[in-house]
């Protein structure tokens, strides 16, 4: 039997799926400006993108815009928030309740974007009754026994990194079926796992590598 992730074709390119949500933003900031139309050049200009690749993205949403005038923004809006989910309520559990768990946890923007955090679990027993933003604060022993009341099977990964593959793998085996990944460390799990790795810090470390970039071309001027 083939691996699923072999076995499934995903139908929309993740790179699209990840500009997506920026011709969103610009969308609704030019609708907040009262603006009806918006053309692909437009929105390449202002998210530094070629109009070619807005308007392929865009051809996966099933939006057409018209001819010099773009695509109609109320409707626009509409039809990549119901594409991208964010109109649907995805409900989720927060694993590692330090500083960057806890800010997300106060991160009333999720819920916005369709994920509503439900519950944070952590090993320390101090935190266990207590909340953040009136979000519940678990031992991480209750999570299996939470989860089978609630059916949350979106997980959060905000724990240390020597703690992560051990962390997701309580996970896994109490139902979780998606997880988004904070840690730098790459979980193993099983392909029928959906993981969606976020690393501040390989972003740190990009923007760090382009700072020095330029401090050495101006030296070299």
């Amino acid at each position: 039997m083939p691996h699923l992730k072999s076995a499934i074709e995903f139908h929309v390119p993740e790179p699209t799926l990840r500009r997506l949500p920026w011709y969103l933003a610009f969308a609704k900031l030019i609708l907040k400006k009262g603006e009806s139309f918006l053309s692909s050049t437009q929105i390449a200009r202002n998210i530094s993108v070629d109009a070619s690749m807005v308007a392929k993205d865009l051809s996966y949403v099933k939006i057409s815009g018209k001819t010099r005038v773009g695509y109609d923004v109320k409707e626009l809006v509409a039809v990549l928030e119901v594409f991208l989910g964010f109109t649907n309520s995805h409900q989720a559990y927060l694993f590692g309740v330090g500083s960057l768990g806890g800010a997300l946890m106060h991160d009333n923007g999720l819920e916005q974007f369709g994920l509503e955090i439900m519950a944070g679990f952590d090993v320390k027993y101090e935190l266990s009754g207590t909340s953040i933003n009136h979000i519940p604060i678990h031992h991480i022993d209750r999570f299996a026994e939470l989860q089978k009341q609630t059916g949350v099977n979106i997980g959060i990964l905000t724990v240390p990194v020597d703690k992560a593959q051990e962390v997701s793998e309580v996970m896994v085996a109490g139902g979780i079926k998606a997880i988004w990944n904070f840690t730098p460390y790459r979980i193993v799990v099983p392909d029928k796992i959906v993981v969606q790795n976020t690393s501040i810090y390989a972003h740190l470390a990009v923007m760090f590598n382009r700072l020095n970039a330029l401090k050495e071309l101006d030296v070299n001027r």
